[in-house]
Parts: C-alpha cells; sequence; structure tokens
C-alpha cells in the first residue's frame, strides 16, 4: 500500500482529460467561412444554375455556357473595377457611358485620321485614365461625394457622346474600321475566339478570369490592398496609420477607367461600329454585380471572387432567361429580386459570423 501511494506521489496528479473536440473549432470554422464577403453570392451562384440546368434543356450544352460565360465577363471585367471602387468607399456613375466614349474615340480618331486602328486604342486607353483621374481629382479637390461627382460626369459623357458623333459622322453611329490597317490584330486582342475541348469560348472570359486573380491577388496580399480597405472603411483612421487614402481613391477611379476602355475595345471591334447612345444604365448593372458579390454600400468590404460570382449570376440570369423561351422582358424583374435577396443573405451572412 505504502508503495502505491509512494508511485502515485512520484507521477502527480492525473492530467485531466483532454476535453472532447467540441463545436467550438467547428463553429468558428464555420464562422470564418461565413466572414467571406463571396459566400452568399456562391450560394446563389449555385442555386441559379441548378434551377436553369433542370428549367432550360439549352443551358446545360457546352456552347450555351460559353455564351453565358461571355455575357459575364463583358459585365464581370467591368464589375471587378467597381467592386474594387467601392471597397475603397466611392460610386462611380459614369463607369456605363464611359465603355461607350472609349470606343467612340477609338474609332472615330482612327477613321477621321485614316491611322492604324492602334492609334485610337491608345488614344482612348489615355482618354479613359483621364476621365478616371479627373473624377479622382474633382472628389479630393471639391469634398462632394462620389455619387454627385460621377453623375456630371455621367451626363457629359452622354452628351459629348451624342454630339461629337454626329458631328463628326453625320449620323448617331461610327462608320466601320473593319478594313482599316491594325483591325484584325486588335480584333484578336479584345474580340477573338479560342477552341476550349471543342467550344469556342470568347477571349474575354480569359481576359476576365486573368483580371480577376490580379485583383484578388492585390487585395488579399499587397499594401495597396490593404490601403483600398483601410480607405474605404475609415479615411481619417487610415490616414492616422500614415494611408494615402487620397492617391488610393484616385488610382481607383483610374482602374475603372481602365476597364472601360478595355470593354470598349472588345465592344469596338466585336460589332465593328458603335452607336453613340450604349451604356446608359450599365453602370447600376456593374454595382448590383459588386453587391450581389458581397460589397457594401459603405465601403471597406467585398472581395473580387465575390464580383465574379455576381456578373456570372447575371450571365446565367441573361441567357437562361433566353434558353427557358420565357419573356426577356422579365430579365429586369429578376435582376431587382437578386439585389433584394442578396442583400439580404449578405446581411443575414455577416450576422452569423459575427455571433458569438
Amino acid at each position: 500500500m505504502t508503495h502505491t501511494a509512494t508511485q502515485a506521489a512520484a507521477t502527480g496528479p492525473a492530467a485531466p482529460a483532454a476535453p472532447p473536440k467540441s463545436r467550438t473549432a467547428e463553429r468558428s470554422l464555420v464562422r470564418r467561412a461565413l466572414a467571406r464577403p463571396e459566400i452568399g453570392a456562391l450560394v446563389a451562384a449555385i442555386g441559379v444554375y441548378l434551377f436553369f440546368f433542370i428549367a432550360a434543356p439549352t443551358f446545360r450544352q457546352a456552347d450555351s455556357f460559353a455564351t453565358v460565360l461571355y455575357q459575364a465577363s463583358t459585365m464581370g471585367i467591368m464589375a471587378l473595377a467597381v467592386s474594387l471602387l467601392m471597397i475603397g468607399g466611392e460610386f462611380d456613375l459614369s463607369a456605363g457611358v464611359a465603355v461607350t466614349s472609349s470606343a467612340l474615340t477609338a474609332s472615330m480618331l482612327s477613321f477621321q485620321l485614316t491611322a492604324n486602328v492602334w492609334v485610337g486604342v491608345i488614344v482612348a486607353l489615355l482618354v479613359s485614365l483621364a476621365v478616371g483621374l479627373i473624377n479622382g481629382l474633382l472628389l479630393i479637390k471639391t469634398g462632394l461625394p462620389s455619387f454627385l461627382v460621377t453623375l456630371a460626369s455621367f451626363l457629359m459623357l452622354q452628351g459629348a457622346n451624342l454630339a461629337i458623333t454626329k458631328l463628326l459622322t453625320d449620323n448617331v453611329a461610327t462608320d466601320s474600321i473593319t478594313d482599316m490597317d491594325g483591325f484584325d490584330q486588335a480584333k484578336s486582342v479584345f474580340a477573338s475566339e479560342i477552341g476550349i475541348f471543342g467550344v469556342d469560348v470568347k477571349i474575354t472570359v480569359l481576359w476576365w478570369l486573368g483580371f480577376a486573380a490580379i485583383a484578388t491577388w492585390v487585395l488579399l496580399r499587397t499594401k495597396f490592398g490593404n490601403w483600398i480597405f483601410a480607405a474605404g472603411g475609415s479615411k481619417e483612421s487610415a490616414r492616422a496609420v500614415g494611408v494615402p487614402v487620397n492617391l488610393t481613391k484616385i488610382a481607383l477611379f483610374m482602374t475603372v477607367g481602365f476597364a472601360a476602355w478595355f470593354v470598349g475595345m472588345h465592344l469596338l471591334f466585336e460589332y465593328n461600329t458603335v452607336q453613340a447612345g450604349e451604356g446608359v444604365g450599365n453602370e447600376f448593372y456593374y454595382i448590383i454585380a459588386a453587391v450581389i458579390g458581397g460589397c457594401l454600400l459603405t465601403g471597406g468590404y467585398g472581395s473580387a471572387i465575390g464580383a465574379v460570382l455576381g456578373a456570372f449570376i447575371f450571365g446565367m440570369v441573361n441567357q437562361g432567361i433566353v434558353y427557358a423561351n420565357w419573356n426577356p422582358d422579365w430579365f429586369k424583374f429578376f435582376v431587382g429580386v437578386m439585389l433584394l435577396l442578396a442583400t439580404l443573405v449578405n446581411l443575414w451572412v455577416r450576422r452569423q459570423a459575427t455571433r458569438r
């Protein structure tokens, strides 16, 4: 008995049993997953895909899906830039007509100067970046909300698009530039098709995914990404810790300008001519895609992946309605429903993520 007591004293008190793996770790993992801005859009995208997969047999075909991706890509490239701007706490209501302005600039300049189309492409890039720069500078210098600054830009660009096009072409559309030098090379960059597993896929899909990868890397792995979140969350606090808020916001507006240029070049070389009145209203679709993807209207929260999913949902609804032989007039109704549901889902997800 003495030996037993001595042995027990030597070994010390028994170690407490390891607590069973409770649900705490699981809840923590779930909260981290729910905290991701794109989780609501991912659930919605899966739901919309399954719905049209069942409701529209044509939707299941590979070439039909390629068309869905194409529709998503042209909106998605702009939605990426707009989502970055929204994370930074600002809006750009001129984004839709800026796409048309870029295409008109490249087309009319090349045609009027009888120059290589790449001259027009480069000048259009400079003009688009300048529009973004001016929007950013006006925002900073005047202190006005970006809503008002870019609304003014929207109206000015819309009026200039129509007035200058009529002045130079005596029409509301530009002349065709298909027979001009450099057209084929530019078309291969902005509007060609690539065969993937026997299906022709628009090159804009690859550009879209490439831009999404870059935007995700910038947001999550770079100092500039931290600046974007900080500037959108609280610019006063961001300035207090050394974040160049003004420079960040100007760069984001110029990023929207770059995206508008790229999509404008695609439209030009895909259709060869541009209507001066196009693009009006598209700015709301870009913002809606970003919101569906998890961006908050108050800034400081969102992701590039969410913008991709938001645009993908747009593409599926846009083409799915056609494949299901429904009246396309219902498209905007579905957009409104998606916006409302996405906002509610994102609100619920954030509450679940922050609940103890």
